[in-house]
């Protein structure tokens, strides 16, 4: 099968600490079940998670839970693998027109809801007119040259997605991410653009979703009619712990079956009782410059910013060993396959750094900078950053808060409230997906940036059919971006999941980027 690039944030764009917007709190229809159900439990399995989704609407969550969530109770046509190629899931075949314009998806017969009800090419279509829709807020992928992809039911189980021009980066797209709703289920609603869907979920994934407690849990039971086969492990919660160290100590003790743990933490585990899965996310953690605000309109001022800064300390400090990170120098990460290394890398410089600031007029720099305060991470890159740009003159106060806070006011067309902010973004491997980042018109630009350059090499590329030629347009949009000084990609770290030795089947459930598990009801109990 074709390798199909990976898109979240609609792909999505995930982060640790870099979410869109709050959940409202909410129940399922169990709603007086209590999770009694803990770590030890036979028949379930429980992962501590750091947070609340931002929203549960499988047609426009793009948060790390949010997604995992979603991941549990629904499927999309394609899923993507670790690696960057992908396997069926509801597509039993996917054949993209050789001229670019159109992509024919064939759907698995004898699929079934976990109410019972049969899955057809109805579903799908219904499911991508609402996802189409920019209004719903998770639409970009479905658009080329400012106009909606449509479908089309070809027969009950194929439907063909018709481009309304030649799009390289639209085919590789398309078929994955976008997770499959029933039409009988939500055929009613009228608003999609909602954090939750007014309905209880019903799903072709491995579990369906008893009780949501904000704050609290999620449980879920097995999906009986799931086409993968039923789960061997017939009951999962996901335990909401904010702080890693409540984590690392529920762990411990045997509260909680796996959590992510930080370099730092490996060596407090007992390994008899718990086994460690480092594995890339192809993450880039980065600090983001505000190219709106008025101290950081010159690029000269970006420039000598990045110029003073120091990724290796940062790395060093934050994740202890090369063993448990990389180190990217474009926006993409160093695994991706359009990925480049010439580009200005911003050695540190302090001299030079203060140069700029000369050539510009400008002294006496004041900046804030943003940034996750329950991120431990984050708060060693913060620190850093202070003491590294003091070093060429720049002040820098720092502005610990909430991330969901933080990202929703960066979002604000305009928003001069941050200088500077940390953040990070799982993509994918098609660079087209990051136009929702630092395209003008991008809608998540939290970079508040308006550069035609960047912007028409984007669109270039996007719909250049000739590999060996896209190649080429992305390496000069790297060189651009890396130019304007926008961002300063920091870190390409791995996820570290420590698991309780009564889990079984880890690797087999497949440990893969934003979900953590591409398929849970792989994992069993000893």
């Amino acid at each position: 099968m074709k390798n199909w690039k990976k898109g979240l944030i609609g792909t999505a764009i995930i982060s640790i600490g870099l979410f869109l917007a709050a959940c409202s709190s909410s129940s399922t229809q169990d709603s007086t079940t209590k999770t009694s159900t803990q770590a030890g439990d036979k028949d379930t399995f429980t992962y501590a998670i750091s947070g609340d989704p931002t929203s549960t609407n499988p047609i426009n969550t793009s948060d790390r839970w949010g997604l995992t969530v979603t991941n549990m109770i629904y499927s999309p046509l394609v899923i993507v693998e670790a690696d960057g190629t992908t396997q069926n899931a509801l597509a039993d075949s996917v054949e993209p027109a050789e001229d670019g314009l159109s992509l024919t998806v064939h759907l698995k017969k004898d699929v079934k809801w976990s109410d019972g009800e049969a899955f057809t090419a109805e579903d799908v279509v219904f499911t991508y007119e609402q996802k189409v829709k920019k209004e719903n807020g998770n639409a970009d992928a479905l658009w080329v040259d400012g106009k909606p992809v449509s479908i089309e039911k070809v027969d009950d189980y194929t439907v063909k997605f018709v481009l309304p021009s030649a799009s390289a980066a639209a085919l590789n797209n398309i078929a994955t991410e976008t997770y499959i709703i029933p039409e009988h289920i939500y055929k009613d609603v009228t608003d999609f653009s909602v954090s939750e869907l007014p309905e209880t979920p019903v799903g072709t994934g491995p579990y369906k979703l008893k009780e949501y407690k904000r704050g609290e849990y999620f449980t879920f039971e097995a999906n009986e009619n799931y086409y993968g086969g039923e789960a061997a492990i017939k009951n999962v919660t996901l335990r909401i712990i904010e702080s890693t160290d409540t984590a690392k100590v529920a762990l411990q003790k045997g509260e909680v079956d796996a959590a992510v743990v930080l370099p730092s933490d490996i060596e407090d585990l007992d390994e008899s009782m718990i086994s460690v899965y480092p594995y890339t996310e192809n993450r880039v953690g980065y600090l983001g410059l505000n190219t709106h605000s008025d101290a950081l309109k010159d690029v000269k001022v970006r420039q000598a910013v990045l110029y003073a800064l120091n990724k290796n300390e940062m790395n060093q400090a934050a994740y202890l060993s090369d063993e448990y990170f990389d180190t990217p120098y474009s926006f993409l990460p160093p695994n991706n396959p359009y990925a480049t290394e010439d580009v200005e890398k911003y050695e540190t410089n302090v001299e030079k750094a203060k140069e700029l600031l000369q050539e510009a007029g400008v002294s006496n720099l004041q900046l804030n900078l943003a940034f996750t305060s329950t991120d431990p991470a984050q708060t060693i890159q913060a620190t850093l950053i202070q003491q590294q740009l003091q070093q060429a003159g720049i002040n820098v106060s720092l502005e610990g808060g909430d991330g969901t806070a933080i990202f929703t006011e960066l979002k604000k067309a305009g928003s001069t409230k941050y200088n500077l902010f940390l953040g990070g973004y799982i993509m994918g491997n098609d660079p087209d997906l990051y136009g929702m980042l630092f395209k003008t018109d991008g809608s998540s630009n939290y970079f508040q940036t308006q550069n035609n350059t960047t912007d028409d090499l984007f669109a270039k590329a996007a719909v250049e059919l000739d590999e060996t030629k896209r190649k080429e347009l992305y390496d000069q949009l790297q060189q651009a971006i890396a130019d304007d000084a926008r961002i300063y990609p920091i870190v390409d770290n791995k996820k570290i999941l420590a698991v309780n030795n009564r889990i079984a089947n880890v690797e087999e459930a497949g440990l893969i980027p934003i979900y953590t598990f591409e398929d849970m009801s792989k994992l069993t109990i000893k």
